[in-house]
């Protein structure tokens, strides 16, 4: 391919024809199923989908044919199905994948930024869902334009964006087995939901924590009670709650203790995180705002890594059954909620950890309280498989060619549920996790941005990556 017409079409498409149309899929409030009850009825998922399909009407792309698929009952997927460029000497076809839904909006942006609202500045675009995820599909798109304006060549490519992904995927494994027939020859897959620790090169992910969320209420009485009167005699649901937590986490170290959520670190593992170490000392501390005097969990960097990609943690992330304290009254409550989120090693069997969660989460409980643990999500881990040698060289050559700068792998902390299940489905393929998130592009909190520029380079690498895979020597090992 030629590189200068390349990158001169990828800039001029991502200016004059991608962030408009992202501006405006930003301000449509597709919030995730999981936290919007009434999604069917909002209609917000399906306008997403509408408008990025719009978008898809004014493309000139050969071959391009888009489908809204709606299975009853479940969020829709948008399947873009291009066929093979005549250059093309190589069969196969490419799975790019990304999502539609966001995560909920919450509050305290900052001034002149909003959830909904999207803002272009300094070279970034702020709004929910700009790089988690609604780039992805224009990125997609747009790097297939780019490789036939630069004399590239790329097989049979689909693109499928969903609108469940922040909801753990719930409705994907149904779609999958739905478009079975015409997904069968994937050969490689490319999840752009994803990032790295800089925007100096490509970041791949070689690995993803699998999840196990859960609400857990503990219930004392049928309803409250003076304080003055019913404490000492009736047990605090939230104590209760505390000796339960304290049967999964320890208190003091943070260290998850349910038996079904921990495995083996593989050696690889610890290499790519003593290297990553190395790489940059220091970078993981420095991302995040402690209050003044706050220390991080480790002083080890390795041990940092590690913590954050393949060991079981516990965050408490919602809570209910509390007053807010301005009117807090003198009562002692009769039941206290909490949503636990648990992150799981890529390789731990998410379903076992549910299943053990409940079991010691229920049985024996203090005093006889009512426990119940309810309102699942289950996203089982992902483990990359090794990169074949034409992957592997293709990688490089986008590294240097895009960034001057070799790609690097790390493992994330996060879920694509798409992959695993991927994995599962097209065991021989060959899968790329990459994507425009970077460390401080604050995804699932408020000011989400977009390093715009981030974006066009992973555009190209994409494209590069479409071509390499478009004319990898026949007969050889996909």
């Amino acid at each position: 391919m030629d590189h200068d017409k390349l990158t001169s079409a990828i800039s001029a498409a991502w200016s004059a024809d991608v962030l408009p149309s992202l501006s405006a899929l930003i301000g449509i409030p597709a919030v995730s199923p999981a936290y919007d009850a009434a999604w069917q009825e909002h209609g917000h998922l399906l306008a997403s989908v509408h408008h990025f399909r719009d978008w898809l009407a004014t493309r000139s792309l050969p071959g391009m044919r888009c489908e809204v698929v709606e299975l009853p009952g479940r969020s829709p997927v948008l399947l873009v199905d291009t066929s093979a460029s005549a250059e093309a000497s190589a069969g196969g076809t490419v799975l790019l994948y990304g999502h539609l839904d966001r995560q909920p909006p919450v509050s305290n942006w900052s001034e002149g930024l909003g959830p909904w609202q999207p803002v272009l500045r300094d070279g970034r675009l702020y709004g929910r869902g700009s790089v988690d995820d609604g780039y992805s599909g224009y990125a997609a798109i747009t790097a297939l334009e780019a490789v036939r304006a630069a004399g590239g060549a790329h097989t049979r490519t689909v693109l499928l964006l969903e609108t469940g992904e922040e909801s753990g995927s719930p409705d994907l494994p149904a779609y999958l087995d739905h478009l079975a027939e015409r997904l069968h020859d994937v050969s490689l897959v490319i999840s752009l939901d994803a990032g790295g620790g800089d925007y100096e090169r490509m970041w791949l992910t070689s690995s993803l924590r699998g999840v196990v969320q859960a609400t857990v209420t503990v219930r004392v009485m049928d309803s409250g009670m003076h304080s003055g009167l019913a404490s000492g005699i009736v047990p605090s649901s939230f104590r209760i709650m505390r000796q339960l937590l304290d049967r999964v986490e320890d208190p003091v170290s943070g260290e998850v203790l349910v038996p079904a959520m921990r495995v083996a670190i593989p050696q690889e593992r610890l290499a790519d995180a003593e290297a990553l170490a190395a790489f940059e000392p220091g970078v993981l501390p420095r991302r995040y705002p402690l209050v003044e005097g706050m220390r991080h969990v480790s002083d080890d960097d390795v041990e940092l890594i590690l913590n954050s990609t393949w060991r079981p943690t516990l965050s408490v992330i919602g809570a209910a059954g509390f007053p807010e304290p301005e009117v807090a009254g003198a009562v002692l409550r009769a039941w206290t909620s909490l949503r636990l989120s648990f992150r799981l090693p890529p390789t731990a069997d998410a379903e076992a950890a549910r299943a053990a969660l409940v079991e010691i989460l229920t049985t024996d409980v203090p005093y006889g309280a009512q426990v119940e643990v309810h309102d699942f999500v289950t996203v089982r881990g992902w483990h990359a498989p090794i990169p074949s040698a034409w992957l592997d060289a293709a990688l490089e050559q986008a590294g240097e060619r895009v960034f001057g700068a070799s790609p690097r792998s790390m493992g994330l902390g996060g879920g694509i549920p798409f992959m695993e299940m991927l994995g599962k489905r097209y065991p021989q393929a060959q899968f790329v996790v990459t994507g425009a998130v970077g460390a401080d592009s604050n995804m699932h909190v408020p000011d989400e941005w977009l390093n715009i520029r981030f974006a066009e380079q992973i555009t190209t690498s994409v494209a590069y990556l479409l071509d390499a895979h478009a004319r990898r020597p026949r007969g050889v090992s996909i």
